[in-house]
C-alpha cells in the first residue's frame, strides 16, 4: 500500500482531551476518530492492527479447542431477567423496547445467551466439555467515560464459554484457557500478570485478572515478588503483622478522657500520643438499607467489595451525619464500637491482645484501653480492610507491593450460576438431567491494543511489536524525484509484498523531516531509507524502530532477503 493513500489524518498537536498516552497517540497517528463519548471509529491503521490482535486471539482459542460462533448483539430481556441481572447491571445496560412493546438489551456481555443457546438442546455427558467463543462488540453506559479505548461504552471483546459436568472437569478447561491468555498476551508483546480477582457483576466461584502494569491503570492491585501472590485489591489479603503494644498479664481498664474538638483518627492519634493504628475507626454503614457499624486500624481503609460480601449485601453506603446522629445518637468524629445500638463488623486485623483509643459514643469523649472481647465484641469478624503496600503476603509473610494495571483479561470460574434458572442441563450417564458447570473467559480486544501502545512508545511515537504492527516495513524513498532513488524503492516495495511481507510505501513528495517523524509515529517496526547513500553506495539504509541508533546496510541484491529475515526474527 502507499502512504498517500491510506486514510490515516494525523495530528501534529497532542488533542486536549485525550487523558492517556495510548489515547493521545492513536488520535494523533489517525488510527481512531472520536464519535461520541466513550465510542470511537477505527480508521484503517487502527483497524489493521484490531484484525491482527483478533487473528492472535482465534488462533489461540482453536488450537486450545475452543470454536468460534457469533452471537447477536441485541438481546431479548427474558434470561437477564431469570438471572436477576436485569435489574443488577442497572443504568449501565442500554435498554430499549421494540415496537411490539418487548424488551431487549445491548449486549454488555453474552453469559446469559450462550446458557440460553446450549439449554435449548439437549447434550449427553458424553458431548462435554466443549468451549464457544466469539468475538464481536459490548455496550456498556459508562457513567464516565474515559482513557480512550480502555473505558468506552462500545468496545470489542472476545468472550468464551464452557460447559462441563461439574467443578472437578471443568478444571482442565479452565488450565487450556488460562495457557491460551498467557499465550496472547506473550505474543501481542505485552509484559502482564495474572491476578487473583472478584467476580463482580458477572458471579462465580473464584477469577483471574490478567492485567498489564501502566501507571493510569483503573486495576489496582497487590503483588509479592517472592512468592508471586497477586491480587486485585478489592479481593487482596495480608497476614497479620506482630504488634509491638501488645499487652500481657492484666490489662489496663478503659479510660473515658475529655477530648474536645478531636475528630479525626490523625487528631485522636496525637492527642493521646499514639500511632494512628491504635485508635479504632468506628463508621456507621448503610447495606441493603440495614445499618452496620465497621470497626478497622485508624490508619486502614475500608473496602466495600469485601465488606458487602462479608454482610451478603447487593449495595451499600456511608451513613450520612443525620443518619449517624439519630441512629447512634452521637456526631460523626465520637462513634465508637462499645455497648453499639446496630450490629457491628471488625475487620480481622483487629487484635484482641491490643489496647486501644475507641470513641466513646458520646460527643467530645474518647475511650482509651479499649479490648475487643472486653469491652466490645462483634457481630461479625471479616477482611474488610483494602491491603496497602508494605502489608506481609498471606502465602509467604514477605512484604507486599501495590501497583495500578490496564485489565485486558478475565476467566472466571463461573459454576451453575447461569445454568440453574436457565434450565441449561446435559444428560448424565445415569440418565438425569443436571446443570452445565460453566467457566467464562473475555478478552478486551480494544484495551489490548491499547495496553500495547501504553507500553511500547517513546517519545516520537508509537513503537510496535511485530506481531501487531498495521504494516512491518516502511520503505522511505527521500527524494521520489530522482528516478534511480524512486525505482530502487518501489522494486524493493514490490519485492517485499511478493515476498509476503506487509509493507507500505512512502510515496509522499514531503521532506525528509516530516517523513522520519511520520514514521517513528506511526511505529512501523522496520524503517528502510532510500536516499543519497544509495546513490553513493548501492545499499538501503535499514532501521529497527525499536533501536534508532543500530544502522544497517543492506545492498540491493540482498535487501529483500535480509528484511524477510529480520521481520521474522523480530519480536
Amino acid at each position: 500500500m502507499y502512504l498517500s493513500k491510506v486514510f490515516a489524518p494525523r495530528l501534529r498537536e497532542v488533542p486536549q482531551d485525550a487523558e492517556t498516552i495510548s489515547g493521545q497517540l492513536m488520535l494523533r497517528a489517525g488510527l481512531l476518530r472520536k464519535s461520541a463519548s466513550g465510542i470511537y471509529t477505527y480508521l484503517n491503521l487502527g483497524l489493521r492492527v484490531k484484525q491482527r490482535i483478533e487473528e492472535i486471539v482465534r488462533q489461540e482459542m482453536d488450537t486450545h479447542g475452543a470454536q468460534e460462533i457469533l452471537m447477536p448483539l441485541l438481546m431479548p430481556a427474558e434470561p437477564w431477567q431469570a438471572t436477576g441481572r436485569w435489574d443488577l447491571y442497572g443504568d449501565e445496560m442500554f435498554k430499549l423496547t421494540d415496537r411490539k412493546g418487548r424488551s431487549f438489551c445491548l449486549g454488555p456481555t453474552h453469559e446469559e445467551l450462550v446458557t440460553s443457546v446450549v439449554g435449548s438442546e439437549r447434550h449427553s455427558y458424553k458431548e462435554l466439555p466443549f468451549n464457544l467463543y466469539h468475538i464481536t462488540n459490548k455496550y456498556r453506559d459508562e457513567i464516565r467515560p474515559r482513557y480512550g479505548l480502555i473505558r468506552s461504552r462500545e468496545f470489542t471483546m472476545m468472550d468464551a464459554y464452557s460447559f462441563d459436568r461439574d467443578e472437578a472437569s471443568m478444571e482442565p478447561n479452565y488450565t487450556l484457557m488460562f495457557e491460551a491468555y498467557n499465550n496472547i498476551f506473550r505474543r501481542v508483546g505485552l509484559t502482564f500478570r495474572p491476578i487473583q480477582a472478584d467476580s463482580g457483576a458477572i458471579g462465580g466461584s473464584s477469577s483471574h485478572e490478567f492485567t498489564v502494569q501502566a501507571d493510569n491503570g483503573e486495576c489496582a492491585y497487590a503483588a509479592c515478588d517472592n512468592c508471586g501472590y497477586a491480587a486485585n485489591l478489592e479481593l487482596a489479603k495480608a497476614h497479620p503483622a506482630t504488634s509491638s503494644e501488645n499487652v500481657t498479664g492484666t490489662p489496663p481498664a478503659p479510660e473515658s478522657i475529655a477530648t474536645p474538638g478531636i475528630h479525626s483518627i490523625d487528631e485522636v492519634a496525637h492527642f493521646f500520643a499514639v500511632d494512628p493504628g491504635a485508635v479504632l475507626k468506628s463508621i456507621l454503614y448503610v447495606a441493603d438499607d440495614k445499618p452496620w457499624l465497621l470497626v478497622v486500624q485508624g490508619d486502614d481503609d475500608i473496602n466495600e467489595v469485601k465488606l458487602l460480601k462479608a454482610v451478603q449485601a447487593r449495595e451499600g453506603r456511608l451513613a450520612t451525619d443525620e443518619e449517624v446522629l439519630n441512629t447512634l445518637g452521637v456526631h460523626p468524629g465520637s462513634v465508637g464500637p462499645m455497648q453499639s445500638a446496630v450490629p457491628v463488623v471488625v475487620d480481622e486485623m483487629v487484635r484482641r491482645d491490643v489496647a486501644y483509643t475507641v470513641g466513646a459514643g458520646k460527643d467530645g469523649f474518647h475511650i482509651r484501653n479499649a479490648f475487643l472481647g472486653r469491652d466490645f465484641d462483634s457481630t461479625v469478624v471479616a477482611d474488610i480492610r483494602t491491603v496497602r503496600a508494605g502489608d506481609l503476603c498471606p502465602v509467604c509473610g514477605h512484604p507486599l507491593h501495590t501497583a495500578t494495571g490496564i485489565e485486558v483479561g478475565h476467566t472466571f470460574k463461573l459454576g451453575t450460576k447461569y445454568s440453574v434458572p436457565l434450565h441449561a442441563n446435559y444428560v448424565d450417564e445415569d440418565g438425569s438431567e443436571k446443570p452445565y458447570f460453566m467457566g467464562c473467559y473475555g478478552i478486551g480486544i480494544g484495551r489490548t491494543l491499547a495496553a500495547i501502545i501504553e507500553q511500547h512508545h517513546d517519545d516520537k511515537g508509537i513503537v510496535w511489536p511485530m506481531s501487531v504492527a498495521p504494516f512491518q516495513v516502511v520503505v522511505v524513498p527521500l527524494n521520489k524525484g530522482d528516478d534511480a532513488v524512486w525505482h530502487a524503492a518501489l522494486d524493493l516495495y514490490e519485492g517485499l509484498e511478493k515476498a509476503g511481507i506487509d509493507v507500505i510505501l512512502d510515496d509522499r513528495g514531503e521532506s525528509a523531516g516530516v517523513k522520519f517523524n511520520d514514521a517513528d509515529l506511526l511505529g512501523f517496526p522496520i524503517q528502510v531509507v532510500v536516499g543519497n547513500s544509495f546513490l553513493k553506495t548501492g545499499n538501503f539504509e535499514v532501521t529497527l524502530r525499536s533501536n534508532k541508533t543500530d544502522k544497517k546496510a543492506a545492498s540491493a541484491s540482498e535487501a529483500i532477503a535480509f528484511i524477510v529475515d529480520l521481520v521474522r526474527t523480530t519480536e
